[in-house]
């Protein structure tokens, strides 16, 4: 049966994307040092299609468990993807910016550092993943109804860059009274009144695990996300928690460091918690009904050298945009991932190259007005190492409009940015949202003002001081093509210097796992497995172990699988030689009964560990 008068076709997707779990560079901090040992909760990809029935558009929106999505991952994907008709326009890769995922699918150098190079088994992980759940998504479109809610959640968010936050003039401050933008929205896809799919927009980073962390996880979203899909197993449910404008917004509240707790992982489970209590409540209310048609707009905008209208500029003036440069106060990272000690946030922070920078400022004036106050560090541009060429993506579903941009962008900016396109397209503001961290990377957006104080989010707006007046300059010129019903225009693709495959030993010969454990175990308490002779290296599996539970009748049924926050993965390489692998299972204190946990080899075939009898619960819980 289905609702014959629904004004959409809705559909959903998932599929599998986590990387490399053994000495993968993880993508995030930009240590070389952090590198995959384990994987505590699986990545994923999750798709979400819309269709308009009255003019055919589709349209898919991605929400993947990854650090970031890269222009090189975009175009495989869209390759992939040409037999299901979908056009460039129709596909908004999104991230949710985890730190704890392994790195090596970047097509830029500077992102292909800690890996020395593309990594084929990620990069095809990544590939595979994202097409299967849009495939997925697109095939399961039927008719249903789209509800939008909208609250506040506090004691999930801090601002980690008050000092520049508070140069911003004071009716922009005013808007965010707290420093933080406490605005969560949850948009529900249905079919005959069953919630078939979830998009929570909520900015924070995905650094509640810090860059000590060498498991693979999604982190805080990826926790929420996962958790409420297992709330929801029978109903085969697709929920994602995407971001917003989170340039500035750490997890870590009270102060940006380390968060609620001295403990990484219960930090993680705690705001990722917050996130989901607060969509939950969302999920509850009866919401605002979208209709009124799809519709979207893509450009690609080359930034360098982009001449800026006087218009969009504080000052009155024209400026132009600059090549890419980092700043040393990227260098020296943030309360969450300091960075080399050498360098320092701040104007004052790195007097030498502040020195050599004015000195080569006088020497090229169009250089010192693009960058100016920045000490200037590496030009990434100049080197040919990031994006020059990034897409700038409006979609309108009814009245929710998406501002899609390649950046991670601070609150204000994003603010800003919402402004101008809601005043473009004569809808309210909250109406619009910033959908940061899409369709491929560089760096981050900061307001003109946020960016004299030459934190580590100023340092990192690459192309200088008036990037915000550009893209301000841009998000109108694309709202007003799509109010206007015309194409937006394109700049040509860019084109970085090519990145080489990294070199990355293949394994060794396959050797027959070994699992040895406790005879016993009570609820509540952590079941320790040890793995000897399993090599985790080569193509990435669907799957490394699972924990299954034993019934009266002597059936086996799995109850937690390697996807379960439950559970973790750890590699090691003792001296002596060989792969020793430990897998931790926190047993729920409602288990009981016998209990075993397996592993699958790199064939496929799946080894048995010793039983173990669980005491102390009530009847083993069985996953679905």
């Amino acid at each position: 049966m289905t609702d014959s008068g629904a004004p959409w076709l809705v559909g959903c997707g998932s599929a599998d994307v986590t990387g490399e779990p053994w000495d993968a560079g993880m993508l995030g901090y930009g240590m070389r040092w952090q590198r995959s040992e384990g994987l505590h909760l699986r990545q994923r990809s999750r798709a979400f299609a819309v269709g308009d029935p009255a003019t055919g558009r589709r349209l898919v929106l991605v929400v993947a468990d990854v650090g970031m999505f890269f222009a090189n991952v975009r175009e495989a994907v869209l390759a992939r993807l040409v037999p299901t008709g979908l056009r460039p326009e129709d596909l908004l890769l999104t991230a949710t910016h985890t730190h704890a995922g392994a790195g090596g699918f970047s097509g830029y150098r500077m992102y292909a550092t800690t890996n020395g190079g593309l990594r084929e088994h990620t990069f095809t992980a990544l590939v595979d993943g994202v097409v299967a759940s849009v495939e997925q998504a697109l095939a399961d479109l039927a008719p249903g109804r789209l509800r939008l809610s909208r609250g506040e959640l506090t004691g999930a968010s801090v601002n980690r860059s008050p000092t520049a936050f508070a140069r911003n003039p004071e009716a922009d401050r005013q808007h965010f009274p707290d420093a933080v933008d406490p605005s969560t929205v949850l948009l529900r896809l249905e079919r005959e009144g069953r919630l078939v799919g979830a998009v929570n927009w909520f900015a924070t980073h995905g650094t509640s695990l810090s860059n000590r962390n060498t498991l693979l996880s999604g982190d805080n979203k990826g926790w929420a996300s996962s958790t409420w899909e297992a709330l929801l197993r029978d109903q085969g449910t697709v929920a994602a928690f995407a971001q917003t404008n989170a340039g500035d917004m750490s997890p870590n509240v009270p102060d940006a460091t380390r968060g609620p707790t001295p403990d990484d992982v219960e930090n993680t489970r705690l705001v990722g918690e917050r996130q989901l209590d607060a969509a939950l409540g969302l999920a509850g209310q009866a919401g605002r009904e979208l209709a009124g048609g799809l519709d979207v707009r893509l450009s690609l905008v080359r930034l360098p050298g982009l001449p800026v209208d006087a218009r969009h500029a504080a000052d009155g003036r024209p400026h132009r945009l600059g090549q890419a440069v980092l700043g040393a106060a990227f260098a020296a990272g943030t309360k969450e991932g300091p960075g080399v000690g050498a360098f320092g946030e701040g104007v004052d922070g790195n007097r030498v190259l502040s020195a050599c920078s004015g000195l080569a400022w006088r020497l090229r004036p169009g250089v010192g007005d693009a960058h100016r106050p920045k000490a200037m560090l590496l030009p990434v541009g100049a080197l040919g190492w990031t994006a020059e060429t990034v897409p700038v993506q409006i979609v309108r579903l009814g009245p929710l409009v998406l501002v899609a941009l390649a950046q991670e962008v601070t609150i204000v900016a994003g603010l800003r940015l919402r402004r101008a396109v809601a005043e473009t397209l004569e809808v309210p503001l909250e109406d619009v949202l910033l959908q940061g961290y899409a369709n491929d990377y560089a760096g981050y957006v900061t307001t003109p003002e946020e960016y004299d104080a030459q934190r580590y989010e100023g340092g990192h707006t690459m192309f200088g001081r008036w990037l915000l007046p550009a893209y301000l300059q841009e998000v109108v010129r694309v709202a007003t093509d799509l109010r206007d019903g015309r194409p937006s225009e394109s700049a040509p693709p860019g084109r970085p210097k090519p990145v080489a495959p990294a070199a990355v030993e293949g394994p060794g010969p396959l050797a027959t796992p070994r699992l040895s454990g406790p005879a016993t175990a009570r609820a509540g308490e952590q079941v320790r497995v040890e793995v000897a002779g399993d090599d985790p290296r080569g193509p990435v599996r669907a799957v490394y172990c699972d924990v299954q539970c034993r019934d009266d009748d002597g059936t086996w049924h799995t109850v937690a699988t390697d996807a379960d926050w439950s559970t973790t993965v750890r590699w090691r390489r003792p001296p002596e030689g060989g792969w020793q692998t430990v897998v931790r299972w926190q047993v729920p204190r409602d288990a009981a009964g016998p209990h075993r946990v397996r592993w699958c080899d790199r064939t496929g075939s799946w080894h048995d560990g010793p039983v173990f009898e669980v005491s102390g619960g009530g009847p083993p819980r069985v996953r679905g």
